[in-house]
């Protein structure tokens, strides 16, 4: 079911610089300061390109994108490939690894059950990209996908291709990032037809996704003769691969008028078991504890030293509360949350949450912490993470998630291969 493809990436010369230096991570999780951090440290970044800024940000973008081809900056390999990448890092304490394939996937509307979301999108950040794409005809960072494969064969395959020196390979402080090419028709022939059967499920970059799928339309209607606009840059990991980590994303309510705690307790006791404690250095063992048990729980923290476990003791509450939907959606921790406290208590229905009018996010504990006692937000609900087969069920279920369900960390850095679209009309 899901076509993939080698190409013949986009990637930095030596002229460039140290590739160290030309990459940053994800375009939506960077500060200003942090873009002109690494703008200062090599004016070459693929945040120039990623994140553009000035009067007309994606004109400068295709600007400088064809002004760095035409000085060798940047240089398309000559041979199509595909390209294997892995990520080292330390998360709750242990060390992992997490290695995939990027390559060229052909486009699918999600209706035809080939790739598959889990979560709402919001449509700002879709202008953008599209106005970045349309101007440049180019992925500069790839969509990240989940597959299945009980007997991981594709995963062995990456693991024998990558046995040599990587091309790449360097630190950023938290990740070591490595990266493999590899030409050989054979081997890339193989690991292709190993995702024919296969369903694609999108772990990160839900927006990046449908952009892509609004380019090919664009490039339609505009008469385009060549495949180019039908497939994007993904990058594809075993879905029970065993360095798959996804934090929690918490929520800060703010802006509510009338806000009581005490009422907001009450209000919990009809579907939760409501336990008022003390000491916040209890919170994360407390919600490791739930994990571990299977119970649906979050911490409520409005200030102070107190805060309260809420522990989910109706459970046929999600069937009224979302009649209709599977299970799978049913029993998502940030579902119970979201339609038995979030919407009903404090009114933040998905129009609220899609412009963020009494909800943030931060999967920062502290960061929650102190945006209650600074006063910024009211009160702060601590959740645990989504597991990845929660993900893939409410996928193939075909439905999605309520927005920031899910954080895969790492993320995919961005710049060390690109995908450049080369067609005529």
């Amino acid at each position: 079911m899901a076509v993939l493809k080698p190409f013949c990436g986009l990637r930095y010369t030596e002229k460039a610089g140290e590739i160290a230096t030309l990459t940053c991570p994800p375009y939506d999780i960077l500060s200003e300061e942090q873009r002109k951090a690494y703008l200062a440290e090599n004016p070459y970044n693929v945040v120039r390109l990623e994140l553009p800024r000035g009067e007309d940000p994606y004109a400068a973008a295709a600007r400088d994108l064809q002004d760095w081809l035409s000085a060798g900056i940047l240089r398309r390999d000559t041979q199509p490939g595909l390209y294997i990448y892995e990520e080292e890092f330390e998360a709750y304490g242990e060390k992992k690894r997490i290695k995939g394939v990027i390559g060229r996937v052909k486009l699918e509307p999600f209706e035809s059950g080939v790739i598959l979301p889990h979560e709402e999108t919001l449509s700002k950040a879709k202008e953008d990209r599209f106005a970045l794409m349309r101007t440049t005809y180019c992925n500069f960072s790839q969509i990240y996908s989940l597959y299945r494969d009980e007997d991981h064969r594709t995963r062995r395959r990456l693991d024998l291709l990558s046995r040599d020196t990587p091309r790449y390979e360097f630190s950023d402080g938290a990740v070591t990032h490595r990266l493999w090419i590899v030409n050989d028709p054979v081997a890339i022939g193989a690991i292709c037809d190993d995702f024919a059967p296969r369903q694609l499920f999108i772990a990160d970059g839900h927006h990046r996704y449908e952009t892509a799928l609004r380019f090919r339309n664009f490039c339609r209607d505009e008469g385009v003769i060549s495949p180019e606009p039908d497939y994007c840059m993904m990058m594809l990991v075993d879905l029970e691969d065993p360095g798959l980590v996804v934090f929690p994303t918490h929520r800060l309510v703010y802006g509510v008028e009338g806000f009581d705690r005490e009422k907001l307790l009450d209000f919990c006791r009809a579907h939760f078991r409501v336990e008022e404690r003390k000491g916040l250095d209890a919170i994360r063992p407390a919600l490791d504890d739930a994990y571990r048990a299977g119970e649906k729980a979050f911490a409520c923290y409005t200030g102070g030293d107190a805060w309260a476990l809420l522990t989910l003791s109706d459970p046929h509450a999600m069937e009224a509360a979302l009649p209709g939907k599977s299970r799978a959606s049913q029993n998502l921790d940030v579902s119970v949350l979201h339609k038995l406290v979030l919407e009903p208590f404090f009114g933040i229905d998905p129009q609220n949450m899609a412009a963020q009018r009494n909800l943030r996010y931060t999967r920062d504990f502290d960061e929650a912490l102190e945006s209650v006692r600074g006063g910024e937000s009211q009160c702060a609900f601590f959740v645990n993470p989504t597991r990845v087969e929660e993900i893939r069920d409410v996928a193939a279920a075909g439905e999605k998630m309520p927005q920031k369900s899910t954080y895969f960390y790492p993320k995919l850095i961005t710049g060390l291969v690109m995908n450049q679209m080369v067609f005529s009309k």
